[in-house]
């Protein structure tokens, strides 16, 4: 199975795809990138916060919103992948300086690309957060967002070197810091009105993407969590579990 075909977007023209959450979001999105760039989609890559400088062999194009329009976007080909940025942070390493979201709303709108997707959240790395007031920023034309779960979290305690924002964490989950992370933190941090799908806009699809499961433990532990959200039968909320380093996908809702 691949990631596009997990999600059920790959008929979704044009479809706008916002990455939340922490442990992969990068990766996720490059690697749906590369798929549909296979299936020849145009396919935009950009964010509302902050991304890594793209490597060369992940993007057939790298622009800056200062030196184009909407319409400067329109001529490109099938099967290529384009990275937005709003210019580029000059630091160790440099970072793609996020776009206005509108004008994301702005490009699904004019419809020069297949798919686009968005970077719409920060973790520092993390394997898993809880957002603040001002996170995420997701455009309003979003019509997948995929909140990502890193199943390395589990078993270990609460803590700023685990969790992005342990406070939050905490408020949506009712636990304490140095509390372990289990199974019932997670699916209390998916489905808290403030928790992974925070502002996510009225009709989109939900999908958690628990990612990391590299291990047999960490893969039963994520099928665990897919089939209770099942048996909660919540409306628009889907659930893949995933080992994106193998590229492997063992349980999709």
């Amino acid at each position: 199975m691949l990631l596009q075909e997990a999600l059920h977007i790959a008929s979704d023209t044009p479809a706008v795809v916002s990455f939340v959450g922490g442990g992969g979001k990068t990766t996720a999105m490059f690697l749906l990138a590369g798929e549909l760039k296979a299936l020849g989609k145009k396919v935009l890559i950009t964010t509302t916060t902050n991304i890594f400088v793209p490597e060369p062999w992940q993007c057939d194009e790298f622009m800056l919103e200062g030196c184009t329009g909407v319409d400067a976007l329109a001529a490109r080909s099938s099967g290529t992948i384009t990275c937005l940025g709003n210019g580029v942070i000059d630091a160790t390493p440099r970072k793609v300086k996020s776009i206005d979201p509108a004008f994301i709303d702005e490009l699904r709108s004019a419809g020069h690309f297949d798919c686009i997707l968005v970077e719409a959240d920060g973790a520092k790395r993390k394997p898993v957060k809880a957002p603040a007031e001002y996170e995420p920023v997701i455009p309003s034309s979003t019509t997948l967002v995929m909140g990502v779960i890193g199943l390395d979290c589990l078993g270990k305690p609460v803590s700023e070197e685990t969790v992005h924002r342990c406070g939050l964490f905490c408020a949506c989950t009712g636990k304490k810091p140095g509390d372990m992370i289990d199974r019932e933190s997670i699916l209390r941090l998916i489905l808290a009105k403030n928790g992974l799908f925070k502002g996510a806009p009225t009709g989109s699809r939900n999908v958690v993407l628990l990612n990391k499961a590299d291990t047999p433990v960490l893969r039963e532990q994520g099928e665990c969590i897919a089939r209770e959200l099942g048996g909660l039968q919540a409306p628009g909320l889907g659930c893949v579990v995933a080992s994106l380093r193998q590229k492997k996908f063992f349980a999709a809702r």
